[in-house]
């Protein structure tokens, strides 16, 4: 026989939790459904949801103040998950879906052009073109101003290329740069701009 949730609920006089909790005091005379009011499970029942009833009351009636940065955190949650829902989807010749955050491969590729002597990335931008996994990235860099070579323009252009293949498994259709910045090489890199 399959138990459903009143009879799971159900006092050994029978009665449902339930009914004594909606009734909370026996009524003058007979119950409407019959049963004895001065059944002793019910009053037992009553006694435990009386002082059940009065907790809940006192934790309703107090005002909990949250811990001191407390929506601080909940946004930066938020913030994180909005970051995380631009993905891109990698080819795959497996199947199903493969997918990276824009957040993870920005990271390899910013780390690439850092590679590069005399260059530090800033802003790494990424667009999905199509679903076959090309992507068209806009990149921002500060360029060493004392012996910075032309040069290294394309070597950042190579090697975030490289990365994205090798590393990320797309192929980039794109790569617009921008020299936003210069600094000084004689400072360590801890001071160079950063994301």
């Amino acid at each position: 026989m399959e138990m459903n949730d009143a009879q799971g609920s159900a006092l050994p006089c029978g009665r449902d939790i339930e009914t004594v909790w909606e009734r909370p005091s026996p009524r003058g005379g007979d119950e409407p459904d019959g049963h004895d009011p001065g059944c002793a499970y019910c009053a037992a029942a009553r006694e435990s949801l009386a002082v059940l009833r009065e907790v809940t009351g006192e934790l309703a009636a107090e005002e909990i103040q949250p811990p001191a940065g407390f929506t601080a955190r909940i946004m930066s949650a938020v913030r994180a998950e909005r970051v995380r829902h631009h993905m891109l989807v990698l080819p795959s010749t497996e199947p199903g879906e493969v997918r990276v955050s824009e957040q993870a491969v920005a990271a390899v590729l910013r780390s690439a052009a850092d590679s590069v002597d005399g260059v530090h990335a800033r802003h790494c931008r990424i667009t999905a073109t199509g679903t076959d996994g090309a992507v068209r990235v806009r990149l921002t860099i500060a360029v060493a101003y004392r012996g910075f070579r032309s040069e290294a323009v394309d070597d950042v252009r190579e090697r975030v290329r490289a990365a994205a293949a090798a590393r990320v498994g797309v192929s980039l259709v794109h790569v617009d740069l921008t020299v936003e910045d210069l600094y000084d090489a004689q400072h360590h890199r801890d001071e160079a701009p950063g994301l």
